[in-house]
C-alpha cells in the first residue's frame, strides 16, 4: 500500500462524488448550499466526550492477528468500529466505507471497514508506519476486518465524454411516450435530470408530485426553479411540470442516522433531494407509478443500521434514467465517507458498481431510482436515488489483471424522504387517491378563504342599514294633508300640497296617537310658500343606554 501523496487539508478528496445531473450549459455549475450545523452549541466538546467515554478500554488496531471478541454482524456495528479508528484511518486512505470483504473481485461474506488507497502494494514494500492493521475492534470487544480496496485516482478532474445510449426505452423517457413517470427526463432552464419517484406531502394540502435530485431541479440563477418535461422553453418542447416547494442538499449525521458517525464536529450526509408538486393545469392522467423496464415497485426499502449486514451489502440492484436506461448493478458498499479540502468530514450512503464492468449511470441519470430486486416473488423495492458518480475522478479497481470500474452514489429513499416529508406513491389506485384527497383539502381551504373574505368585508354587528329598516320599522304614514283639511295619498303628488304628517312607526300592540303634545312643527327656511311639516313621534319611550347595534334613520326631503 501506497500512502496517497495528496494533503487532504489542501486538495478536495478524489473520492468526493461529481453530481451526475447533464447541464445546459457547459459553465453552470449544480446548485449546492452549506447547511449550518443543527447540533446544539458546545456539541464539539459532546461529541468528543462521547466518543472518549466509549475509547475506554477499547484496544488499538492489530497489526498481525484477530481480536478474540465477536466479530460485527450489523451496518451499525462496522460504523461505530470505523468512528473509533477515524483518525488512523484518515492518515492513509483517501476515504473509507462500510460492507464486506473483496477478494478478486468478488464480495466475501467477511464484514470489514473498505479503505480506499491511491495505490495498493504488497506489504513487503512498505515501511510499518505505512500498514494499516489487519483488524480494529470497537466497543465490548466487537471487531471487523480491514480491507484495502485500490482507487485509481486520475489527478486532477477530468472531463468526461457526454455518453448517450439510444434505444425504444430511453427514446420514450426523453419525451416519446405519452406519460411521464419514474425515469423520465426533467428539465430546468439550465440543467436536466431523471425524475425518481412519484410521492405525495404528509403535510399541508396533501399535494401530489415528484422527487428528483435538489441539484438537478435548484439553480440560484433562475429562482422560480420551474421544472418541465422532457425540455424547457428556451431549448425545445415540454410541459411546464410544476415549480419546487422543498429540497435539501446536507445533513449533519446525528439527525440522519441518528449516531455520531465520526469525530469531526463538522460532519454532513449528502442528502440531495428536491419536491416538486405538480401544477394545477398539469394534466395528471399521463402520470405512471410504474417503472418503465421494471414494473409495478413495492414499499420503501428502509435502511435499518441494526439489520445484518447481508441485507444491503451485495444485493442486486437497478435503476431507470434517462440516459443510460435500464442497468444493473451490486451495492458494494455504505456509508462512505471522505474529507473535503476544507477538512469537512461528509457522507454517501450507497456505493454501487455496475455488473461486468458496465457503468451503472451516466450524465443526466441523477434522480433515478435504485431499486434492489425482488426475491422469493416479491415486488422490487426502491432504497435510493442517483445523485453522482466520480467517473471523471478516478475508479476503482476490485480485481487483479482487469481495468478500474466506474461506480455510483446514492442517498437512502427511506431518509430523504422522512426529511422532507414524503410518501412513495406506487400504485395507480394510490394515485387517484391522493389527488383525490389533494382536491379536497383545496376545495376546502379555498371555501374558508371566501368564508373569511366575506366576513373581513361585512360588519360582524348585524345587517345592512336597508335591512334594519325593513326589519325593524313599518312603513312610514306618509299623508298629505292641505290646508282644507283633506288627506292626499302621496300616490298622487299635489303641486298644492303644503303639509307633511310622517306618523312614527308602530310597534306591536300599540296604537296610533293623535295626541299633538309631541307635534313638532318645522318652518322651511326660505320657503315661498311657508311649507310646514308636522312629525308625529309617538308616545315618549323612557331613555335606554346606546349600543354599539343601535343605528340612526336620515331621511332626505331634499328632492
Amino acid at each position: 500500500m501506497e500512502r496517497n501523496g495528496c494533503n487532504h487539508n489542501c486538495c478536495p478528496s478524489p473520492l468526493q462524488p461529481i453530481a451526475s445531473a447533464g447541464q445546459h450549459s457547459e459553465s453552470s455549475a449544480a446548485y449546492f448550499s452549506w447547511p449550518t450545523s443543527t447540533l446544539m452549541h458546545g456539541s464539539a466538546e459532546g461529541r468528543a466526550n462521547y466518543f472518549g467515554n466509549l475509547q475506554k478500554g477499547v484496544l488499538p488496531g492489530h497489526l498481525g492477528r484477530l481480536p478474540k471478541g465477536q466479530r460485527a454482524t450489523t451496518l451499525l456495528d462496522l460504523m461505530i468500529i470505523r468512528a473509533f479508528h477515524s483518525k488512523i484511518l484518515r492518515r492513509f486512505s483517501l476515504g473509507t466505507a462500510i460492507g464486506f470483504r473483496i477478494r478478486e473481485g468478488t464480495l466475501t461474506d467477511t464484514p470489514a471497514i473498505l479503505v480506499f488507497v491511491a495505490r495498493k502494494v504488497h506489504r513487503k514494500w512498505l515501511s510499518p508506519t505505512q500498514c494499516l492493521p489487519a483488524a480494529l475492534e470497537g466497543p465490548g470487544g466487537v471487531w471487523c476486518d480491514v480491507d484495502v480496496v485500490e482507487f485509481s485516482y486520475y489527478g486532477a478532474p477530468a472531463p468526461t465524454p457526454k455518453e448517450q445510449l439510444y434505444d425504444e426505452l430511453v427514446d420514450g423517457l426523453r419525451g416519446s411516450d405519452p406519460i411521464v413517470g419514474s425515469g423520465s427526463q426533467v428539465a430546468s432552464l439550465e440543467t436536466y435530470g431523471t425524475l425518481g419517484a412519484i410521492v405525495k406531502s404528509r403535510t399541508g394540502n396533501k399535494q401530489v408530485g415528484f422527487l428528483t435530485n435538489r441539484h438537478v431541479a435548484v439553480d440560484l440563477d433562475y429562482p422560480n426553479q420551474k421544472m418541465f418535461h422532457p425540455l424547457p422553453p428556451n431549448l425545445g418542447p415540454g410541459v411546464y411540470l410544476g415549480a419546487v416547494e422543498r429540497a435539501t442538499s446536507f445533513i449533519t449525521d446525528d439527525v440522519w442516522y441518528g449516531i455520531y458517525a465520526g469525530t469531526n464536529p463538522e460532519t454532513f450526509v449528502r442528502a440531495d433531494g428536491a419536491f416538486i408538486p405538480f401544477a394545477d393545469d398539469f394534466d395528471t392522467t399521463s402520470v405512471s407509478t410504474s417503472v418503465k423496464g421494471v414494473g409495478v415497485i413495492g414499499d420503501v426499502k428502509a435502511i435499518d443500521l441494526q439489520s445484518p449486514i447481508g441485507s444491503l451489502i451485495g444485493r442486486q440492484v437497478v435503476k431507470v434514467g434517462r440516459s443510460s436506461g435500464l442497468t444493473m448493478g451490486t451495492v458494494v458498499a455504505y456509508a462512505l465517507e471522505y474529507n473535503d479540502e476544507k477538512g469537512i468530514c461528509f457522507f454517501t450512503d450507497f456505493l454501487v458498481v455496475g455488473e461486468n464492468q458496465q457503468t451503472f449511470d451516466l450524465e443526466g441519470d441523477s434522480g433515478s431510482l435504485i431499486i434492489l430486486t425482488g426475491q422469493d416473488g416479491e415486488k422490487p423495492q426502491p432504497i435510493g436515488i442517483i445523485w453522482g458518480g466520480t467517473a471523471n475522478r478516478g475508479r476503482l479497481k476490485l480485481k487483479s489483471g482487469q481495468g478500474p470500474e466506474n461506480w455510483t452514489s446514492g442517498v437512502d429513499l427511506g431518509r430523504l424522504l422522512d426529511l422532507l416529508e414524503l410518501d412513495l406513491i406506487t400504485t395507480s389506485e394510490g394515485l387517484q387517491a391522493a389527488l383525490d384527497e389533494q382536491k379536497i383539502i383545496l376545495a376546502a381551504a379555498a371555501a374558508a378563504a371566501t368564508n373569511s373574505t366575506a366576513t373581513e368585508s361585512s360588519p360582524v354587528a348585524g345587517p345592512q342599514e336597508n335591512d334594519k329598516i325593513d326589519k325593524i320599522y313599518e312603513p312610514l304614514g306618509i299623508n298629505i294633508i292641505p290646508r282644507d283639511g283633506s288627506a292626499i295619498s302621496t300616490d298622487q303628488p299635489n303641486e298644492n300640497m303644503e303639509e307633511l304628517n310622517l306618523m312614527s312607526p308602530m310597534r306591536n300592540g300599540e296604537e296610533g296617537n293623535g295626541d299633538l303634545n309631541n307635534l313638532v312643527d318645522l318652518e322651511l327656511e326660505n320657503s315661498p310658500d311657508g311649507i310646514s311639516i308636522a312629525l308625529n313621534l309617538g308616545e315618549r319611550e323612557p331613555k335606554r343606554l346606546r349600543t354599539d347595534s343601535d343605528s340612526t334613520l336620515d331621511i332626505d326631503l331634499q328632492n
